[in-house]
C-alpha cells in the first residue's frame, strides 16, 4: 500500500512536522540570511500565513536542534555541516489562542511565561513584569554564558482583539511599552530578536521605542518568508496535484489554474513572486475542492463595521484606484479613518503594482477567495434582507438571471432595497444604492460573466450567461428612459451586433427620497 503523505494543515510546530513526517516546504534558508544580517527583526503578515511554524523554526535552530534540519538547504552550507550548532538561551512568547477581553488579561499571560522561565533560570516574581523579564535575561546568560534569543509571535492579538474596546486598547498597549522596551535597554544581553504580527500598530512602544528593529515586511529579499510560491508548490506537491486534477476530472493544468485564482496572488514587494494562502491552499489540496477555507476561519466583523460606518467606496477595490507609499501601509493607528493599511496587513489586499514616480503601491484583492468573500460579509451589513432562503439572496438572483426571467429579477432587485433599513447616520442612500449594486454583481461574478463599471463610455454592468446578455444602465433620481436612452446612444450593445444570445437592454431609475427601486424598463 503507498505511504499516506502527511499535510500539515494546522501544524505550527517544526519539531512535530520534522518528526511526524508532515510534508515541509523548506524555508530555512531565510534563517542564514537572518542569523548573518540584522540583531532584531519586525515581521508582518496575514493570519494563518505560516509565521508561527517559521518562529518554532528558528526556536530549534538557536535550541541547536540540528537534527532537524538534516537534509534541508541550510544543511548545504558548509558551516552548518561541520561545525556544533549550540543552544541558546530562547524566550518564546506566544500570544496566540488567549482571550484578552478581562482587565488584567495581558499580564496574567505574560505572568504566566515568566513563572515558567523562573522556574528554569530562578528569579522572584514579587516585583513589576517588565523587572521580572529584565532579571531573566541577566540570570539566563549568567546560566548558560550565552546571550538570550526572544521570539515574539502574534504581538498583535491583544491589541487585534480590544480593537473596538478603547480603553482595553490604551490599557494593553501601556503593558507593551513597559515590558518590551527591555528589547532596546538590554540589548547586551541578546543575541537575536523576531517579533511577529499581522498589523504593525503604531504609538506602540514596541515600535516607537524600538527603532532598533529592521522591519522586513515590505522586502524583497524576504517576500517568500511565508506563503507558498507557485515552485515550492509544483515540487513539494506535486502527488497531491495530481490527485486533486483526477478527483476534478481535469487536467493537472487545469487543477493548477484555479488554484492560482481561488488562493495565489499575494505580494509583499511590487513585481515579486506571487505566494498561495498556505492554509487554503493545503485544505483544498487535502478535500481536493475548491472552498474559502481562509475567510471561513475568521469574519472581519470590525472592518465590516468601520467600512460601512466611514461610508467606504467600495467601487474603489475593483477600479484601481487604492493606494498607499510605504509609510503609510506598515503603519496603523486605530483612530485613523484610513482602513487601507489594516486591509493590507490583515490580508484582505495585497500589492499589485508600483507607482515609482509617487512611491505609492497599488492595492487589490489578492485572490477570488478573499474578494468573493469580503464581498459575502459584506452584504448582510448593507443589505440585510438577503439571506439565503429570503428569495432576496445572490443565488435566486443568478438563478432568475440564466433563466432570462427579467420580471423576477426587477421584484428581486426590488425587494432587496425595499429592505435596506434607514439609518441614524449622515451616510446619503447614494452611497448605499452604489454599494449594494457593487456588491451584489461583484458576487454575480462567480457564477455568471459579470463586470460592473464606473468610468465613462462603458455601461454601468453588464451581465452575460450562455444564452442572454443583460446591459444595465442605473440613474438615480432621474428617469429610467433616460438610462435605456443612453444604452442605445453609447452604442453599449454593439459589441453583441452578432451574439446569438438575446439581449435584454435594461435602464433602472433609484429614488433618492423613497429609498427605493422607482422605474425599469426593458428594450431588446
Amino acid at each position: 500500500m503507498e505511504d499516506l503523505r502527511r499535510l500539515p494543515i494546522g501544524v505550527q510546530s517544526f519539531r512535530s512536522m520534522r518528526e511526524d513526517g508532515y510534508v515541509y516546504v523548506d524555508k530555512t534558508r531565510y534563517i542564514h540570511e537572518l542569523v548573518t544580517g540584522s540583531k532584531q527583526y519586525f515581521l508582518s503578515r496575514p493570519r494563518r500565513f505560516g509565521k508561527s511554524l517559521f518562529l518554532s523554526t528558528l526556536k530549534a535552530y538557536w535550541e541547536g536542534r540540528k537534527e532537524l534540519f538534516d537534509g534541508l538547504e541550510i544543511m548545504e552550507l558548509e558551516v552548518y555541516q561541520k561545525n556544533d550548532w549550540p543552544s541558546y538561551p530562547v524566550f518564546y512568547f506566544d500570544f496566540n489562542g488567549k482571550n484578552y477581553q478581562q482587565d488584567t488579561a495581558l499580564e496574567d499571560v505574560l505572568d504566566k511565561m515568566l513563572l515558567n522561565w523562573e522556574a528554569e533560570y530562578g528569579g522572584s516574581n514579587d516585583r513589576p513584569l517588565e523587572d521580572r523579564f529584565q532579571q531573566l535575561l541577566r540570570l539566563a546568560v549568567e546560566k548558560t554564558g550565552r546571550r538570550c534569543v526572544v521570539l515574539v509571535d502574534e504581538y498583535d492579538k491583544p491589541l487585534l482583539e480590544v480593537l473596538e474596546n478603547e480603553a482595553r486598547e490604551e490599557h494593553n498597549k501601556a503593558v507593551f511599552k513597559g515590558f518590551f522596551s527591555t528589547l532596546k535597554s538590554y540589548d547586551e544581553y541578546l543575541q537575536f530578536v523576531f517579533i511577529t504580527g499581522g498589523t504593525k500598530f503604531s504609538k506602540v512602544s514596541i515600535f516607537s521605542d524600538l527603532n532598533q528593529l529592521r522591519d522586513i515586511s515590505l522586502t524583497s529579499e524576504f517576500a517568500g518568508i511565508c506563503g507558498i510560491t507557485e515552485q515550492e508548490l509544483t515540487s513539494c506537491f506535486a502527488p497531491e496535484i495530481s490527485d486533486f486534477a483526477k478527483a476534478q476530472d481535469i487536467s493537472e493544468e487545469e487543477c493548477l489554474a484555479e488554484l492560482r485564482r481561488q488562493y495565489d496572488g499575494y505580494h509583499f514587494y511590487p513585481r515579486s513572486e506571487g505566494v498561495y494562502n498556505p492554509f487554503s491552499l493545503l485544505n483544498a489540496l487535502a478535500d481536493k475542492d475548491y472552498n474559502p477555507y481562509w475567510f471561513s476561519t475568521g469574519t472581519p466583523t470590525f472592518m465590516v463595521r468601520r467600512l460601512k460606518n466611514l461610508h467606504f467606496d467600495l467601487r474603489q477595490f475593483a477600479d484601481g484606484s487604492l493606494c498607499a507609499n510605504a509609510a503609510t501601509l506598515t503603519d496603523y493607528r486605530a483612530d485613523n479613518p484610513n482602513l487601507v493599511p489594516l486591509l493590507y496587513q490583515t490580508g484582505y489586499l495585497t500589492i499589485s503594482d508600483y507607482e515609482r514616480r509617487g512611491k505609492l503601491y497599488l492595492l487589490s484583492f489578492p485572490n477570488e477567495e478573499v474578494k468573493f468573500g469580503f464581498m459575502e460579509s459584506l452584504l448582510p451589513e448593507y443589505a440585510p434582507q438577503t439571506y439565503p432562503g429570503s428569495g432576496k439572496d445572490i443565488l435566486s438572483l443568478r438563478r432568475r438571471i440564466e433563466e432570462g426571467d427579467v420580471e423576477s429579477v426587477r421584484e428581486i432587485l426590488t425587494a432587496l432595497f425595499a429592505g435596506i433599513p434607514y439609518t441614524t447616520d449622515d451616510a446619503p442612500f447614494e452611497h448605499y444604492f452604489q454599494s449594494v449594486l457593487y456588491i451584489i454583481f461583484t458576487l454575480l461574478g462567480q457564477f455568471v460573466t459579470c463586470e460592473a463599471h464606473s468610468s465613462r463610455g462603458r455601461a454601468d454592468c453588464i451581465i452575460e450567461t450562455d444564452a442572454f446578455v443583460y446591459i444595465f444602465e442605473f440613474k438615480l433620481d432621474k428617469p429610467a428612459a433616460e438610462a435605456l436612452a443612453q444604452i442605445d446612444e453609447k452604442g453599449y450593445a454593439k459589441p453583441y451586433g452578432a451574439d446569438s444570445r438575446q439581449i435584454f437592454k435594461i435602464g433602472v431609475s433609484f429614488d433618492s427620497r423613497e429609498r427605493s427601486l422607482k422605474e425599469w424598463l426593458v428594450g431588446e
